[in-house]
């Protein structure tokens, strides 16, 4: 049995308890969660151990993996306490909102080289990963584009969104991740940023309603982004690579969500109207058996602390753009 520790329970760390709780190969030992309603919750739900002093758990040996799912500002503290320990470590993104913390920790990862894994959940989606490896294996020919939608039903929470680091670090970093996915070993060399707000309310918290992003890559690739923090008729993702011989298309429903444009043929889907958890419920449990695939040192992580890393590094010069209005070399 894989002892785990989860480091908080809010509305993901909640969603990665249920995961976590139905797993025959774990066991959730404990939750540090400082709000006593939640803790009480998931006492009350998996009757863990519930610890608020989180060097008890990292000390603890019976931990194996430690689960961080707390607010953005923990993530790294929680990275470095888990890489003394040599527990196998999970991290929600995004690591921090202060790149400079990223880079000191990095260098630590890379002479400790902890067996880490970045909460990038569209990696794990079946459609958007199939993508990958039908573009590896050619089948569109050459990549000349990446368009990718991300559109949410409804914004978060006002207390969420005030510490989120905004549309770039907090939403958007997920699609500049697919885009690195896509392109490989080609980076993204330009990048220009627009944002805009029709409601009164995002301008009072500094934020955006929505966002969309063009970034060109070293050889050439268009990378397109559009995000929403609304969406009148549900939760609109899709991914769209186009290449010299043709198209593929990762879209809402996730069962037929691979479409391929060619010659031969040509087929479409309606969207699929859900939330973020539900549309990414196989991408969470893929993730998680993965997880602990890695723990038995069977694979190399999918979603690395670099992947994390070069997200942000991509989200801040985002916001760079848009202060300056004008495109930006990276």
């Amino acid at each position: 049995m894989i002892n785990v520790a989860l480091f908080g329970f809010g509305r993901i760390g909640q969603m990665h308890a249920e995961n976590l709780n139905k797993n025959k190969e774990i066991k959730l030992l404990y939750v540090h969660e400082k709000i006593d309603q939640l803790s009480n919750k998931a006492k009350k739900l998996y009757g863990c151990k519930i610890e608020k002093n989180y060097n008890k758990i990292f000390n603890d040996k019976k931990v194996d993996i430690v689960f961080i799912s707390s607010p953005t500002n923990t993530h790294i503290k929680f990275i470095e306490e888990g890489m003394k320990r040599k527990k196998t470590i999970f991290c929600e993104k995004p690591l921090d909102l202060n790149i400079n913390k990223i880079i000191k920790t990095f260098k630590k990862i890379k002479k400790l080289r902890p067996k880490i894994q970045l909460g990038f959940n569209r990696r794990y989606d079946p459609g958007h990963f199939s993508l990958k490896k039908d573009l590896d294996k050619k089948k569109i020919g050459k990549l000349e584009k990446i368009i990718i939608t991300s559109r949410d039903p409804a914004p978060p929470t006002t207390s969420y969104l005030k510490s989120s680091g905004g549309i770039f670090r907090d939403m958007m970093i997920h699609d500049f991740d697919l885009c690195r996915l896509y392109l490989g070993k080609d980076e993204i060399a330009e990048i220009h940023a627009f944002t805009s707000s029709f409601t009164p309310f995002y301008k009072k918290i500094k934020d955006h309603e929505l966002a969309v992003v063009t970034m060109k890559s070293k050889k050439g690739v268009i990378c397109v982004i559009t995000n929403s923090r609304h969406c009148s008729f549900g939760y609109d993702q899709r991914v769209e690579l186009f290449g010299k011989k043709g198209m593929l298309i990762s879209g809402n429903k996730k069962e037929n969500s691979t479409e391929l444009f060619n010659s031969n043929q040509t087929n479409s889907q309606k969207p699929f109207l859900n939330f973020f958890i539900e549309r990414y419920n196989d991408a969470y449990n893929i993730q998680l058996k993965e997880l602990i695939s890695l723990h038995k040192n069977k694979i190399k992580s999918r979603s690395t602390f670099e992947d994390g890393y070069f997200a942000l590094k991509l989200a801040n010069a985002a916001y760079k753009s848009l202060k300056l209005k004008k495109a930006i070399k990276i």
